[in-house]
Parts: C-alpha cells; sequence; structure tokens
C-alpha cells in the first residue's frame, strides 16, 4: 500500500497557515488532511497549534490548479504502448422493440510492437471465451462461426500514430492461415451448409478492405481504438461515427467532457447526436438511397473512458449507441469494456 503522508512534529511558533503555506496549501486543506487521518481526540480545530505535538501532513500535494493540469495531460498527443492494458473483458447488448435482447461477452488481449523493418507499429489481437446470454453456444453454425474467426487468431493490426487501425499486417498470411485451418474445419463441420458458410468465410477474409471496414464498423474497435485528438478537443466538433456495424458511417456532433473521478484517474465522456440527413431505414440497411422524403433519423453516442493519470493506462470504457424514428428507439448498442 502505497503512502500518501507523513507525521510532522510541530515546532514552537508553527501555525496552520505556515505549515500549510510551505505545502502549498491553504490552512483548511491542511486542517481538513489532518483530520480525516488522526484519532478522534487529535482532530485540530484552530490556528493556533498550541498543546498540539504532531500533525499529518501529505506527501504529494497537487493544488487545483495543478490537478487540472494533470488531467489535461491525461491523453498524450500521440498514443503510447501503456495507453491500453494487456487484456480486458467486453461485456456487449444489443436491444430492439421487436426481438429479445441479446448480451455477449469475451476477453481480449492485446500486444503492441514495434517492426524492425518498416517501423510501423503492429497490434497482436486475440480474442476468445466467447459467449451468448451467459452460455457457450453449442449450435453447430454458431460454433462454427467462432471457430471460424479463431483460426485466423491472432489478428495482426497496422495502428497509427493517432491510435487507429489502418490496415492489416500481412493479409495474405491470414489468408493461407485459413486455407489451412479449413481442412481440419470440415472434417468436423460436414454438409452443404457449412460448406456454404465457410465459402462465405473465406470470400469475405479475401476481401482486405470488407474485412478491415468489419472490424472499423464495430462498436467494440470505435471505442477501444479512439483518435487520440478527441481528447484534446475544446469545443463541439463534428465526427464520422458507424452507428451500426458494417452500415455505412454518419456524420456527429461530438462534445466533451472531463473530470476528476479521485486523485488517480480521470473520466472523459464523449457525448454526440446526428447531424446527417439520412433516415433510419438507410442506417439499418446500410443503403443510402437517392431522395428520401421519410422522417431524417436520431440518435445519440455516449462515450465515458476512465483512465490513470500517473501512466494513461485505459482502465474502462462504457459506450451506447441510440438510434431512433419518430421519437421511438429501434436500436440500442451498449459496451462495456474493463481491465
Amino acid at each position: 500500500m502505497e503512502i500518501d503522508f507523513l507525521q510532522y512534529q510541530v515546532r514552537n511558533g508553527d501555525t496552520l497557515t505556515s505549515i500549510a503555506s510551505r505545502l502549498g496549501m491553504t490552512s483548511e486543506e491542511l486542517k481538513l488532511f489532518h483530520n480525516s487521518h488522526c484519532q478522534k481526540m487529535d482532530k485540530v480545530w484552530f490556528e493556533s497549534l498550541n498543546d498540539v505535538k504532531k500533525i499529518f501532513v501529505p506527501t504529494n500535494f497537487k493544488t487545483k490548479a495543478e490537478k487540472e493540469q494533470e488531467r489535461k495531460n491525461t491523453f498524450p498527443s500521440q498514443w503510447s504502448d501503456s495507453f491500453w492494458a494487456k487484456r480486458y473483458t467486453v461485456n456487449e447488448t444489443f436491444e430492439t422493440p421487436y426481438e429479445p435482447s441479446v448480451n455477449i461477452s469475451y476477453t481480449i488481449e492485446l500486444n503492441l510492437r514495434k517492426d524492425k523493418n518498416t517501423g510501423r507499429h503492429i497490434l497482436n489481437y486475440l480474442q476468445s471465451d466467447f459467449k451468448s446470454n451467459g452460455n457457450t453456444p453449442d449450435d453447430k453454425v454458431s460454433s462454427l462461426s467462432i471457430a471460424c474467426m479463431q483460426s485466423i487468431m491472432p489478428l495482426e493490426f497496422v495502428i497509427n500514430e493517432q491510435g487507429k487501425i489502418t490496415g492489416f499486417a500481412d493479409h495474405k498470411e491470414m489468408i493461407e492461415t485459413f486455407s489451412e485451418q479449413r481442412k481440419e474445419l470440415e472434417e468436423f463441420y460436414v454438409g452443404e451448409i457449412f460448406q456454404n458458410y465457410l465459402n462465405t468465410f473465406e470470400r469475405s477474409i479475401n476481401d482486405e478492405m470488407f474485412l478491415l471496414q468489419q472490424f472499423q464498423s464495430t462498436l467494440l474497435f470505435q471505442t477501444l481504438f479512439p483518435k487520440i485528438d478527441w481528447f484534446q478537443k475544446k469545443t463541439r466538433w463534428k465526427e464520422s461515427f458507424y452507428l451500426i456495424q458494417n452500415s455505412f458511417s454518419v456524420q456527429c456532433e461530438l462534445n466533451i467532457e472531463q473530470k476528476n473521478e479521485d486523485d488517480n484517474s480521470v473520466l472523459t465522456i464523449l457525448t454526440g447526436k446526428i447531424t446527417q440527413l439520412c433516415t433510419s431505414q438507410e442506417i439499418m440497411r446500410g443503403i443510402k438511397l437517392q431522395e428520401s422524403t421519410s422522417e431524417p433519423a436520431s440518435g445519440n453516442i455516449l462515450l465515458e473512458y476512465t483512465t490513470q493519470i500517473k501512466n494513461k493506462n485505459l482502465l474502462q470504457v462504457k459506450a451506447s449507441v441510440l438510434l431512433s424514428h419518430e421519437e421511438e428507439f429501434i436500436h440500442q448498442h451498449h459496451i462495456n469494456i474493463t481491465q
């Protein structure tokens, strides 16, 4: 346990104000600090320290101005490999007004390295322990879907200096890996339905741009790999965001608020709403129409980042996306990513 205080031996002539000033505190701040650490009978109430032998003082006191500066420096102008933890637990919930909600959970492992030959930053991404509504899927179609993804794991992405995924490190190797793994999958998953699924999956991963967009459009990747300059913003700004995976990105207006949770962490809250003129049907179907007379879609985004102040490590992300039509919600997606 880290000790954040020590006992100061009171000397003749010492007052709350004289001691506090040497620490960069006010007398009221010192009094409150001492009283919160001492026993009830040793509390201090007056400026004079007559008959007071010892007083508790902080070892690392920070003024309000210093705390504010630390908050501003929570996110660097460029990401570093200490921003992400090695492992996170992810929980996602999907809701529509017509079907029961679906909850999925899984773990992800991240490992960052710099390629010595190209100088590119490579993110090694592994996803495992998938569960749906608390259970491991036991139907063959779902298990085949999971097996296909596991066959190409871990994935290696190229990540830029702003923290965004920009491509695959070696797309050709991914295709070759699946081609080898497919032979084993076909021994267990026999039949036309499974062959069709394997063919569709292989076509999907062969299309590099399509596959990359599948990942980039997920709420997971948009929240876990944000643009670092989001956290340097001072005023509202426009940002493209995928409200539905594999749909098209929609222009939204975002706003930022940051506040200290405690002395060790800061909470960054991003709120947004759709500003682009399009309909909810277009977003849900992923197809933009030439002309539309329907009611424009309304939608809200909420992103909450909890980050350590000292090492700028991402502790937790919570995000929610709500899509509505004529003031009635038609899609909600929540995600919670924790160390």
